[in-house]
């Protein structure tokens, strides 16, 4: 049975006419064409549909739309500011942190998160932080580079 929800996403309210079970993936890609979050395994566990609730990374295809209900919810169509990129995604590029790109956005998403609790972290607390997102290529040492390279060019 359908519901409206109101959502925040990317900081502007969207209203959905969606079943609260819905996955939160399902509702950011078919209503409202945001489709940069990326569905892997649908099981939470590649980490290419992570987006961030509040701050903190979620697998959206398993997060039911409810629990995205009253938060915000950030996408990486949400992380450019007046038509610049945001400083991770622009050491991504540098770095050639991807090959295939397709969990670039969930690693990304995770490295962003990560980023604004933690401005100047370790090799091994990136590592930590982007265990949950998995990348076929195997791309791992220049995602780390560009999460580094980020946190270098923020101001102190």
């Amino acid at each position: 049975m359908p519901s409206i929800t109101e959502l925040d996403v990317n900081g502007i309210t969207q209203r959905v006419n969606a079943s609260s079970e819905r996955s939160l993936l399902s509702v950011l890609r078919d209503d409202l064409d945001l489709t940069g979050t990326k569905y892997g395994c649908g099981e939470g566990q590649c980490g290419a549909c992570t987006v961030l609730l509040d701050g903190e990374p979620v697998r959206s295809c398993i997060t039911p739309v409810s629990k995205a209900a009253g938060k915000r919810i950030t996408t990486i169509e949400g992380l450019e500011q007046e038509g610049s990129l945001d400083p991770l995604q622009e050491a991504f590029l540098e770095v050639g942190a991807f090959q295939c790109g397709y969990c670039t956005p969930g690693m990304i998403m995770s490295g962003t998160s990560l980023l604004r609790r933690n401005p100047k972290p370790t090799a091994a607390e990136i590592a930590h932080a982007m265990q949950g997102n998995i990348c076929r290529c195997g791309t791992y040492p220049r995602i780390v580079a560009a999460v580094r390279m980020a946190a270098q060019r923020r101001p102190s």
